[in-house]
């Protein structure tokens, strides 16, 4: 009791500081809030396609997926995440979600988007994951990203290029497509305002 009493006191500021570090920590907070409010954080949870286009850069992807025949068996953490365990899958999403909203954020979002080395891994082994459990042959063997790098085969999408995206190589590649708009986070009170 007193070792927890102790640690307590460590964190605990000087009086002369309370106020500041109160006013502090309750902006730090209040902002937190807000940014995971805007951002809509709790839809990255779902197995949703349409919170993949919360990222505005993501929209030709989304909709070359949405008209390909993969929209019928497949939904994007079906492709873009580990699926062999459900707490790797949500490590993964959370480090990739943070990856991705770090790029957006500082706009150096690459053109075009290309996957990264853990990307490919992942999306590799659920293209023969999926396809061995359709009972469709994949001649190609299981190639792993690692057999790629040693040149002992092809990633799937060597090939099969334009599955499911089609030929996506920047914001022009689908110009008239319709994809879901997220709602925007600006307070009607404020949208009032503005609106004047």
């Amino acid at each position: 009791m007193a070792r927890i009493k102790k640690i307590l006191q460590f964190f605990i500021p000087p009086p002369n500081w309370r106020i500041p570090v109160i006013i502090l920590t309750g902006a730090f907070f209040g902002i937190a809030a807000y940014a995971f409010i805007v951002s809509n954080a709790v839809s990255y949870m779902s197995d949703d396609p349409a919170t993949c286009v919360n990222c505005h850069v993501m929209g030709p992807q989304y909709a070359t997926w949405f008209h390909s025949s993969h929209r019928e068996h497949a939904t994007c953490n079906d492709c873009h995440t580990p699926q062999d365990n459900l707490i790797k899958q949500y490590y993964f999403k959370a480090t990739d979600g943070l990856r991705h909203a770090t790029i957006f954020t500082l706009n150096t979002t690459p053109e075009p988007i290309r996957m990264h080395e853990a990307g490919q891994r992942v999306v590799q082994a659920n293209c023969q994951r999926c396809h061995d459990h359709t009972n469709q042959f994949v001649t190609s063997g299981h190639v792993t990203y690692d057999h790629v790098q040693e040149g002992k085969g092809k990633m799937c999408w060597d090939c099969h290029r334009d599955v499911p995206h089609g030929t996506v190589r920047s914001a022009a590649s689908a110009p008239n497509a319709t994809v879901p708009v997220p709602k925007s986070p600006m307070p009607e009170w404020l949208r009032n305002l503005t609106d004047r």
